[in-house]
């Protein structure tokens, strides 16, 4: 029987979890007990729904059994579940079959308590047992199947698989425990490790032990869960404590969650919700193959964890629970997709969870900024997604200001607007420092006119397709037009005539930009670079870039130059040498830097500027 060797990542994978996650080690039980309870769910749900496995005797329960003498210290976990084959034993215990590994690797923190928490999240639990084993053997046999396996390893060098006997399908897992593992052969230690990790699990945990009676030396075997379907249970007989614990369980979750949600449903429709929002963001939430976080039971039945129609794309965050009386237990996929049953249990959900979390937001300030830290991304996403929801999503949307660094609403941000400002001024870049900055707020700060600061990448595309805030339109800084509405009799005031300047200055930048005008907007700086009104901004543009859509075309931007400016005024008077051209160039360049974009050829600039300051000096 040949070793077969783990694939690096696996191998990396077991020397940071051995060694990171020592100090938390219990929760290799719990993982166990979750991967038993997986087995047991999938096997239940086939045999309400596929007539290959119809006629199985299928009583589903957890069994764990210990060994505690001197000289051989195991423990040994057992389901009735779907169990594997030996392709399945290769996929799943001898590499890990998914991109998260080196994600995994990376979000390593060092805390240990933190880092347990990204074991249940990334799938890899199972290896968890090489925390407490020197050995694990693996024995299984698949429902439905004939041939049984053994998978035996060491966690370090290999792995091996061979035909065994048994007797019915499942899985059973033993691990040989090392010295630090030997504590897991005590009745109460288990015991309160289940109870504390996998007491809401939906099936029956037995713990087998001896005990001492009248000499005599007794098999006892308890039931040490309550193994009821916890979200059924009445609102009124349970307590924050009892949701945050059946979210741990359910989860894999060390951290409270932010928030919940249970809602029971009877009438037209009859249905029990249970949602949860983790924390701590889940590490695949901006992934294109995201995890869902959600899972559908019918009448108690577990059906699938794995449908990314069950709640919206941008409410991909949540976890928990849908379970409905009303859908038949061998439903398919494709059913599920287009059921009426589960697109008005999926409306009406995601209402309450929007509800829910606007609830907080005015209950708790700082609480919902923390949750805002982790989701305001998907939140803003649901701008474009949600039409039906925008009103709502629009009201859970923070921003920083050029006038503060604390975050406001945009009721709050209407509320502080001028007497006679019509627009919700926005400006978009890729940081917050550097925004802030810019010259084009230039106669904002002036003339005190708050503007919402968006540094997010998705915040361009989401407000170039979302026009208006109750009656009051967005208006985006970065274009030439923006401000018209602020401007006075002063700002339309030009004392100087620029008309021969800028006839110069177009023939020196030629088609760099598409038009150069006289700035109302620019109190202290020379310049500043814009966007047309119709034309997608520099950031815009980057952004499509960046999403792969190279073939579209460049929009040039307008420069925008301060007549009032010393520069400006300079250059008023200077003749057409090449001074003159590189004070041109100096200014574009200056504008192109002010708004974090790539200069076009760093080494020109440098020798520019060179030779204006050797004149200058």
């Amino acid at each position: 029987m040949a070793k077969q060797k783990f694939r690096t990542e696996v191998s990396q994978l077991l020397h940071l979890i051995i060694h990171s996650l020592y100090s938390n080690k219990e929760i290799f039980l719990r993982e166990l007990i979750s991967n038993a309870s997986d087995a047991m769910d999938k096997l239940r749900y086939l045999t309400t729904s596929d007539s290959k496995y119809k006629s199985l005797e299928f009583n589903p329960q957890i069994d764990i059994r210990f060994d505690n003498s001197e000289k051989n210290k195991t423990l040994t976990i057992s389901d009735n579940g779907i169990g594997m084959s030996k392709a399945d034993l290769v996929e799943n215990l001898g590499t890990i079959a998914r991109s998260g590994t080196k994600k995994f690797i990376e979000n390593l923190s060092g805390d240990s308590k933190k880092d347990s928490n990204l074991i249940g999240q990334f799938g890899v639990g199972f290896y968890s047992s090489f925390m407490v084993a020197d050995s694990v053997e693996v024995t299984t046999k698949k429902a439905g199947e004939k041939t049984a396996f053994l998978w035996k390893s060491d966690g370090k060098t290999g792995f091996t698989i061979k035909e065994v006997e048994k007797d019915s399908y499942g899985t059973e897992i033993k691990l040989f425990l090392n010295d630090q593992g030997s504590e897991y052969t005590d009745k109460w230690s288990l015991e309160n490790i289940i109870k504390k990790y996998s007491d809401h699990i939906a099936f029956p945990i037995y713990l087998h032990y001896t005990e001492k009676k009248d000499e005599k030396e007794e098999q006892i075997v308890d039931q040490v869960n309550s193994a009821s379907a916890f979200w059924k249970r009445s609102k009124s007989s349970l307590k924050k404590k009892d949701y945050n614990e059946f979210y741990k369980t359910f989860s894999n979750d060390n951290e409270d969650p932010i928030l919940h949600l249970h809602t029971s449903a009877e009438g037209t429709l009859d249905y029990t919700t249970l949602f949860f929002v983790p924390k701590v963001a889940p590490f695949d939430m901006q992934n294109a193959d995201y995890k869902p976080g959600v899972k559908l039971y019918v009448k108690r039945v577990f059906i699938t964890d794995d449908d990314k129609e069950l709640m919206p794309v941008y409410l991909r965050f949540l976890r928990g629970i849908i379970d409905t009386e009303d859908l038949p237990l061998n439903v398919s996929r494709e059913i599920l997709q287009k059921n009426k049953v589960l697109d008005k249990i999926k409306r009406n959900s995601v209402k309450k969870v929007l509800k829910a979390i606007e609830n907080l937001a005015k209950k708790d300030k700082s609480k919902y900024l923390e949750f805002y830290m982790q989701y305001g991304v998907p939140i803003k996403e649901g701008l474009y997604q949600d039409f039906e929801n925008r009103e709502l999503l629009m009201d859970l949307l923070r921003f920083r200001t050029n006038k503060s660094n604390e975050w406001i609403s945009l009721a709050e941000y209407v509320s502080n607007m001028k007497k006679d400002q019509k627009s919700i001024f926005y400006i978009t870049g890729e940081n917050y420092d550097t925004i802030k900055s810019s010259p084009l707020l230039e106669a904002c700060n002036k003339k005190d006119v708050e503007v919402l600061i968006m540094d997010n990448e998705i915040d361009e595309f989401v407000f170039s397709s979302v026009s208006k805030y109750k009656e009051h339109n967005f208006k985006s800084v970065n274009h030439s037009d923006a401000l018209e509405e602020l401007q006075d009799d002063d700002d339309k005031k030009d004392s100087n005539d620029c008309d021969p300047l800028i006839k110069k200055m177009k023939s020196v930048l030629g088609d760099k930009v598409k038009d150069i005008k006289i700035s109302t907007r620019l109190t202290d700086s020379p310049s500043c670079l814009v966007a047309d009104s119709s034309d997608p901004t520099a950031q815009m543009q980057k952004m499509f870039q960046q999403m792969g859509q190279m073939n579209m075309p460049a929009a040039k931007p307008i420069l925008e130059i301060n007549p009032k400016h010393k520069i400006v005024k300079k250059m008023l008077k200077m003749s057409k040498t090449k001074q003159f051209k590189d004070s041109v160039l100096l200014v574009y360049e200056q504008a192109l830097l002010a708004e974090n974009l790539k200069l076009e050829n760093p080494n020109e600039f440098i020798s520019r500027l060179n030779r204006v300051l050797e004149k200058s000096l």
